[in-house]
């Protein structure tokens, strides 16, 4: 059994990167202090966007098990490992919203804030459009969904991780591999229900005067697909540690081929939305569109033609699905213009026309990279990558397109 060594040098440069984040959020504490938007803004989009990475990964890991699907045998510590940061980023989600109900719910409320509806003493305007959500919309449902919801999620993951570790350990495993793939049908079914209300309470409920029906489902798909991104970044990267050698070209085409269809897929929800948008002109819609258009126009187009068209462009070919140079710059790119997506869901209705991507925002996004490295290396490290009893091994091992 082979297991991976997140040696010194590793843990040194996460080290760092997590020093960078500290840094700049001490940065962020003096330039703008504690109380300011961009402040807790900012630590929201890092906390949900890599979030929504281990949810992708748990989702995706969930959706072999019922496909009974055979190829992805060979990577399935890897999911597992990408779904161990779920709690520590619902964890500071969870903080943020705290912090914003606190503040808004003061004696005077505070219009510095994320979640602007959380604000008490909010104009006339404002209060009736709130108003007419206030059944979903209020503090303490929304902290007791987000607590529920999230300690679902973390269960299942954990019970799904747990089984798989013991069926390496036991010749009988085909009861456990059973029981997993009932947890992982059950998980699809929750998650497919439950992610919409965190997309709405999490992201939509930032602009609470905007409303979309397609919105939960354009998020999911940006969840899956980065987790599949991040998944094919580490699968490398065991590859080239001498690690996971049973995973060929065939398995990474499969990947890659996962990473294509869900670009497309993305492209064609955000488009979809933005049309029907634009086609209908209805204010409480397009409102939106507009923010983001008019203040945040440069990165707004740069994240749409670079998400949509670099992998349809690329990824097209077999070669190019296959080649670990191609699917490693690929992936990289379309990581940080998903961020970029997930910057411009959260800052114009929180911080407004007056953003910026400065030191903070950088360096707390890369000191995030190096907390989410620590805690899917340090689950890496701590059980074989290589899995020795699965139902479908065989079919993996010899997994030929």
């Amino acid at each position: 059994m082979n297991y991976y060594t997140f040696s010194d040098k590793a843990k040194r440069l996460t080290y760092i990167l997590m020093g960078l984040g500290v840094i700049a959020l001490i940065f962020g504490l003096v330039s703008g202090n504690i109380t300011s938007t961009r402040f807790w803004a900012n630590i929201l989009l890092e906390a949900a966007f890599f979030t929504f990475i281990s949810l992708g990964a748990i989702f995706f890991m969930s959706l072999q098990y019922v496909a009974q699907s055979g190829w992805s045998v060979m990577v399935k510590r890897v999911y597992e490992a990408v779904g161990r940061f779920l709690p520590f980023g619902l964890i500071i989600i969870f903080l943020v919203m705290v912090v914003s109900a606190i503040k808004g719910a003061g004696a005077n409320g505070s219009n510095d804030i994320v979640y602007h509806w959380m604000h008490k003493g909010t104009d006339k305007i404002y209060d009736e459009l709130v108003a007419k959500k206030s059944m979903w919309l209020n503090i303490p449902f929304v902290l007791l969904r987000t607590l529920i919801i999230g300690g679902i999620w973390v269960y299942l993951a954990n019970v799904m991780r747990k089984r798989s570790i013991e069926m390496d350990l036991t010749n009988d495993y085909l009861p456990l591999h059973f029981k997993n793939l009932m947890t992982a049908a059950y998980y699809i079914v929750f998650f497919g229900i439950t992610e919409q209300f965190m997309a709405w309470d999490w992201i939509m409920a930032i602009d609470a005067n905007w409303h979309s029906t397609l919105f939960g489902w354009y998020l999911f798909d940006d969840m899956w697909l980065t987790g599949v991104i991040v998944t094919v970044l580490l699968t490398i990267h065991l590859r080239r540690k001498g690690l996971l050698t049973n995973v060929n070209a065939n398995h990474m085409h499969n990947l890659g081929l996962w990473m294509f269809a869900l670009s497309v897929l993305w492209g064609y929800l955000w488009f979809f939305q933005f049309m029907f948008y634009w086609y209908t002109n209805i204010p409480d819609e397009v409102v939106y569109f507009q923010a983001r258009i008019d203040h945040y126009r440069c990165i707004f187009w740069i994240m749409f033609c670079v998400n949509l068209l670099l992998p349809l462009i690329v990824l097209m070919t077999r070669d190019t699905k296959r080649n670990d140079k191609y699917l490693v710059i690929i992936g990289s790119i379309l990581l940080v213009t998903h961020w970029l997506d997930a910057y411009i869901w959260v800052m114009p209705g929180s911080i407004g026309v007056e953003w910026n991507i400065g030191f903070y925002e950088i360096g707390l996004a890369i000191g995030f990279i190096g907390f989410f490295l620590y805690v899917v290396l340090s689950a890496l490290a701590k059980v074989p990558v290589q899995i020795k009893n699965h139902p479908y091994i065989e079919e993996s091992l010899h997994h030929h397109i």
